[in-house]
């Protein structure tokens, strides 16, 4: 709820103003009855009937004066600036008023309410709330409005900070049993999106505006935490597997490629071999043999080469 605060300068200003109109016309109207009561007692020159009907007077004259003092303060009225006033003229509504110094004449003009325009925010709780997978959260929402129009939100509703509570806490319900487990608590930014929409559409009838919803926190049970964390791991797993599966398809389908362009034109292999023999040359472990490939002195070169180099 919002905080009362005491208007200390009205208040000061509306005692100023009954002294000052109370002791002067007590003094001018209710005093001589007072005084003629105390000559009474001091001469006793006067019937005791007299001194009844000067009481009287006296009296009245100050409930009077009081009365009258009271009702001149309370015309004055200073607001600061975050406070508006909703006045009505003869029970109907005629605007607002504020912030800053003004007289409300008395009879005619009724002050309806003091609303505060300020952007406030508050919590709406939704506690074991199934979501559309059946699973129970806890979820809290901050809300942030400000009062965009007070007629309508003196007017229009009674209690429109209670009315848009409710409807919030309403919104946050039906949402939760909308959405899955998941996108709650990984499209947080979203759902609000759609929370704030969902509440502005009937805060605005009442002259609420809604700047901003947040999801602030969503609980959900233990087990079924680690439950989705085994999930999560096995969904990366089999997404790491087929970037691998497709990056070696890529590969394959390259080396054909290349397979293919090598063997179409004449000479293009021996480049190749020449290109792998200087990548082979470079490791220092490596004994390179050159000889003809098409040949068969070439290919019983290499054995024996071979077989000597197993020997060692």
């Amino acid at each position: 709820m919002f905080y009362s605060r005491r208007n200390t300068v009205q208040t000061f200003v509306r005692t100023v103003i009954r002294f000052v109109l109370f002791i002067p016309l007590w003094l001018l109207l209710a005093y001589p009855d007072f005084a003629e009561i105390a000559d009474i007692f001091a001469y006793t020159g006067m019937p005791e009937g007299d001194l009844g009907t000067l009481l009287i007077l006296g009296v009245l004259k100050t409930f009077l004066i009081l009365w009258l003092a009271n009702t001149v303060a309370g015309m004055v009225y200073i607001l600061p600036q975050w406070e508006r006033l909703v006045l009505l003229r003869l029970g109907k509504s005629v605007g607002t008023k504020g912030p800053g110094f003004f007289l409300i004449p008395p009879f005619i003009y009724e002050v309806a309410s003091i609303i505060d325009v300020r952007i406030t925010t508050y919590e709406v709780k939704a506690t074991k709330t199934l979501t559309r997978d059946n699973i129970p959260v806890d979820v809290t929402a901050a809300v942030e409005l400000e009062v965009e129009d007070p007629e309508k939100a003196a007017i229009d509703v009674k209690d429109y900070w209670k009315t848009t509570e409710w409807v919030s806490m309403e919104a946050l319900k039906s949402t939760i049993g909308r959405n899955d487990l998941r996108p709650l608590l990984s499209e947080t930014e979203k759902i609000a999106k759609h929370l704030k929409l969902e509440i502005d559409s009937v805060a605005k009838d009442y002259g609420v505006n809604v700047r901003a919803v947040r999801l602030t926190d969503v609980g959900t049970p233990p087990a079924l935490i680690e439950e989705l964390a085994v999930i999560a791991r096995a969904e990366r797993s089999a997404k790491a597997k087929k970037i691998q599966a497709d990056a070696e398809k890529q590969v394959a389908k390259s080396l054909a490629e290349a397979s293919s362009t090598l063997a179409g034109q004449s000479g293009t292999m021996q480049l190749r071999q020449i290109s792998a023999l200087l990548e082979m040359s470079k490791e220092e472990s490596s004994t390179i043999i050159i000889y003809p490939m098409d040949s068969l002195s070439g290919k019983q070169i290499a054995s024996s080469t071979a077989g000597i180099l197993a020997k060692k």
